[in-house]
């Protein structure tokens, strides 16, 4: 659905490197100007006290200040310049995750629980967060190490060791957490599943005393959440536990060592040296004790890429690039089939026809033959597995919606309104134009119903129309999918809950559109349709069993009848 071409995972990294790079240029300076503490210390050991000089003191007072200061300001920076850098990622998998969530949702396949667009919002907070700085300040703790590899080799080899124990401690972590909170995000979102359901059938659940059983699935779900949760907490809470320990444990001990060192004459006798190599042991494993702390943060960070990275991989819908003229209204089936993806079922096949612009097409046939299927593959929404279904001469289903919607209408059988005003909702969402909207009122014969509204087009109709009756929805549905006088009007059930009046409007909106030429296919069984129908189908078993002019379908299932009748015992069927 995005305008532009998007980018591949490749490419958008190859526009993310060079930030990254300057972070870790940042991060380099940062982790060297990070001595400055260690060379204060010495400074006012070795010199200070010796001399007794207070401008001294003072001298490395201030150049110690501005260090920190410079120190503070570098690390915004780097924290701002990975999250720009994240918000830049967003932006541009943003659009290619909507879009596949969107074809996901269109094929009605869309996996449990997915939440990838969320999950992108936390992995751009997360680019410029103090743990995204801690794992790149990780490789930099090779620079302390090298310090004091000069003061002494033991002194690094002491450090070395702790830093492998703690790096043991973040993979066990890993080990211990990972699949745990992999359940605990499964679990969550199918508690989130029976929640939203419940809320979304509150009345329905609440008359059929349903309400009950329903919150005990989601008190399950939400349970084993919790427990999934509790069980990463504790391991990840042990993982931290043990990192500090070393941390602390090797801390202490360069500082025996140091000692040691210095009674054996290997450091200098003044004893800052065994201090030092004290205080630059703990920066060495700073960032590493960092990340292990927040490691089921990144354990969960992993998850969440992991899941993009699988939503990036669905397919989007496949629409034509070349820019067509308006549709005349010419529609066609042509060995027309569709078979639920992955499970080989049949829900419309062999579907033959050709409609002259102008024509009234009327669908019947009994309750799970295929019409609504049949519908959405007459509005482009699903791809025919076999055979095509095309508008004047070209696949409806990958011509470019944003192209063709305005020349297309659509009611489908389950009114699906979206929270706006009677207006937007008319207007589809876009500016609307007056003469338009008043075009589509009129054909809807929504006039009346309009002057009982608080505040007529400009009324709210909530979340999915909540704050409309069932008849007052269905007539705005109407009047979205006619705004415009479209080529091609599919009609599923337009009169489920329309009153007497309302069906006299529908009557008459079938036939002023037919007048001007627009192709209309309606899936009806009331007898006030079919009064209005040029061509009749009969659908069983989503398959085609008749389909012409009306007067002669009906003819010849008339005389069909008459023969089933004559063939019966007793000359009765």
């Amino acid at each position: 659905m995005s305008a532009d071409k998007p980018l591949s995972l490749q490419q958008l990294w190859e526009q993310t490197r060079p930030a990254v790079r300057q972070a870790l240029a940042y991060g380099l300076l940062a982790n060297v100007l990070m001595f400055m503490p260690t060379v204060y210390m010495l400074e006012v050991y070795d010199r200070v006290i010796n001399s007794g000089s207070l401008r001294t003191l003072v001298s490395m007072s201030l150049l110690a200040l501005g260090v920190y200061v410079l120190l503070a300001v570098i690390d915004w920076v780097r924290s701002e310049i990975l999250y720009q850098a994240g918000r830049h990622v967003e932006a541009e998998l943003s659009r290619q995750l909507f879009d596949r969530i969107f074809a996901a949702h269109l094929r009605r396949q869309l996996p449990p629980g997915m939440s990838s667009l969320q999950d992108l919002g936390s992995l751009r907070s997360f680019s410029g967060s103090a743990t995204a700085v801690a794992l790149l300040d990780v490789p930099f703790a090779l620079l302390v190490l090298l310090v004091l590899l000069a003061i002494h080799p033991l002194l690094a080899v002491l450090s070395l060791m702790a830093a492998a124990l703690i790096a043991l401690t973040a993979w066990l972590t890993d080990r211990a957490t990972r699949a745990p909170l992999a359940q605990a995000s499964t679990e969550q979102a199918r508690a989130q599943q029976t929640l939203g359901g419940t809320l979304r059938a509150a009345g329905l659940v609440h008359a059929m005393g349903m309400a009950p059983a329903l919150e005990q699935r989601w008190q399950t779900h939400h349970q084993a959440y919790l427990g999934q949760q509790a069980s990463a907490s504790l391991n990840a809470g042990r993982g931290v536990a043990l990192s500090k320990l070393i941390q602390t444990l090797q801390s202490s001990l360069l500082l025996g060592l140091g000692c040691w060192l210095t009674l054996q004459g290997h450091l200098s006798a003044s004893g800052s040296m065994m201090i030092v190599a004290s205080i630059l042991g703990a920066r060495a494993l700073a960032p590493l004790t960092q990340v292990v702390t927040q490691w089921r943060q990144i354990v969960q960070i992993s998850l969440q890429w992991k899941q993009l990275r699988t939503t990036l991989a669905l397919p989007v819908v496949e629409q034509s690039e070349l820019p067509l003229p308006a549709p005349q209204g010419r529609l066609g089936a042509e060995q027309a089939s569709y078979a639920v993806p992955g499970t080989g079922q049949v829900l419309v096949r062999g579907m033959n026809f050709s409609l002259a612009p102008g024509t009234v097409l009327m669908v019947m046939g009994p309750s799970g033959a295929g019409k609504t299927t049949l519908a959405r593959l007459l509005m482009g929404l699903l791809p025919c597995t076999q055979g095509k279904v095309r508008l004047d001469g070209v696949d409806l289903f990958r011509w470019n919606k944003t192209e063709l919607g305005p020349h297309l209408g659509y009611l489908p059988q389950n009114i699906e309104l979206l929270d706006g005003t009677v207006a937007d909702n008319i207007a589809r969402f876009g500016p609307p134009k007056a003469d338009m909207l008043d075009a589509a009122v009129a054909l809807a014969g929504l006039e009346p119903l309009l002057e009982q509204l608080p505040l007529g087009l400009d009324t709210p109709v909530g979340v999915n129309g909540a704050f409309l009756s069932g008849g007052m929805r269905q007539r705005v549905a109407l009047a979205r999918a006619v705004y415009g006088q479209p080529r091609l009007l599919v009609l599923d059930e337009p009169n489920s809950h329309l009153d007497a009046e309302g069906d006299a409007a529908l009557g008459q909106c079938i036939g002023q559109l037919q007048a001007a030429g627009s192709t209309v296919v309606v899936v009806s069984h009331r007898q006030t349709v079919l009064a209005l129908a040029t061509h009749l189908m009969i659908v069983r078993d989503g398959a085609m069993h008749a389909c012409g002019p009306r007067d002669e379908v009906i003819l010849a299932l008339k005389r069909a009848f008459e023969q089933q009748g004559a063939a019966a015992p007793g000359g009765r069927a």
